[in-house]
């Protein structure tokens, strides 16, 4: 399975930054990852603002890891925790 990961990177309110992939199915659309990304925002019951596409990128494309692949067939994504996501 080919997958399509969205750099992503939100200011917190509490200040500093929080960075971490968005990864869908490569059909996805855009509106469908900026979603996402709002639904784990929510999900972790953090203050931090809507993600914008100014937020959201398309970073690259590649194979899917298979830990991956149970989430995106679940609920369409799965979110790479990189930096300040805790």
């Amino acid at each position: 399975m080919e997958v399509a990961i969205f750099d992503t990177y939100v200011k917190r309110r509490e200040g500093g930054y929080m960075h971490f992939d968005i990864i869908v199915s490569v059909d996805t659309n855009y509106e469908s990852v900026l979603t996402f990304g709002n639904a784990y925002l929510k999900s972790r019951s953090l203050t931090a603002p809507v993600i914008s596409s100014r937020d959201c990128r398309f970073c690259h494309m590649q194979e899917t890891v298979p830990s991956w692949e149970k989430n995106i067939q679940q609920q369409g994504y799965h979110i790479y925790e990189l930096e300040g996501c805790r």
